[in-house]
């Protein structure tokens, strides 16, 4: 087929104003810098930010200190950790998306903080959290529940607050609310990682066995063949339990605990873990 001089300068005119306009239209996406968008889906969850005024309230819940170290799972932009690095704690935030991961790290060094704010690409689930001493969190209650053994692993004292979902049969040690311009997300919940008591301690009073449900305690202390019922609770190493007429208040180490009872009987005590 034969075609005239003209029709075919037309069509080389048409096709090179659609690759420039392609071309155009690639650079501008290339060009325009990523911006998370509110319900954008992730990995785990999807993403809705923390508003500011909730983000404090969380970090004074869980008085952050430049001795901290700060973890968030799932952080998304990272105010979290920007945030709590901004207060003098180190910090690191765990992010799936890396765009995300790479917004973050472009903030804070806006923020002046990037020495303090760490962010890394991985699987909430996969990362190593032992070293935290608090973790900063917003979370459904089904990734919480999968993380529990990990938060139940980290030292006793150690400070999970969350934003709006508590963690499945766990107590929260203390419930607050933001002011201000929080929208629906206004609730901060704080748990402190309580010491392992579970199991048989000696106790010169007799033994003492202990069974545990996060921070609550309960058993028997066993004086002369004659079991007491136990009750009492954890705030990280401190332990506070009665049995009869007595009130012990101690501090758990590993397999020691000592302190102090009163009530019928006065004065100090100490018991050994027995059953390791």
């Amino acid at each position: 087929m034969k075609m005239s001089a003209k029709l075919l300068g037309a069509l080389a005119a048409l096709t090179f104003a659609s690759v420039t306009a392609t071309a155009f239209a690639q650079s501008e996406t290339a060009e325009k810098p990523f911006q998370p968008v509110v319900g954008q889906e992730g990995k785990d969850v999807i993403w809705v930010p923390t508003p500011y005024v909730l983000v404090e309230k969380m970090l004074d819940l869980a008085k952050v200190t430049p001795k901290d170290f700060v973890m968030d799972l799932g952080s998304g932009d990272g105010r979290n950790i920007i945030a709590a690095a901004k207060r003098g704690a180190r910090a690191r935030g765990v992010e799936y998306n890396p765009n995300m991961v790479e917004l973050s790290r472009q903030t804070a060094e806006k923020e002046g903080v990037a020495d303090k704010a760490e962010f890394v690409q991985g699987d909430m689930y996969e990362a190593d959290i032992s070293q935290a001493s608090v973790m900063a969190l917003f979370l459904l209650p089904e990734n919480l529940r999968r993380l529990t053994p990990k938060f139940l692993a980290l030292k006793p004292g150690s400070r999970i607050v969350a934003n709006a979902f508590g963690i499945d049969g766990w107590e929260a040690d203390r419930t607050e609310r933001a002011e201000g311009d929080c929208g629906s997300w206004c609730t901060a919940l704080l748990y402190i990682v309580p010491a392992q008591v579970a199991g048989t301690w000696k106790l010169p009073q007799g033994e003492l066995k202990l069974e545990q449900k996060f921070q609550v305690v309960s058993g028997t202390l066993s004086a002369g063949g004659k079991p007491v019922p136990v009750s009492g609770r954890l705030e990280g190493e401190k332990i506070t339990f009665k049995a009869g007429n007595n009130e012990y208040t101690g501090v758990v180490k590993g397999t020691t605990m000592q302190g102090r009872v009163s009530g019928m009987s006065s004065g100090a005590f100490r018991a050994s873990r027995v059953d390791l």
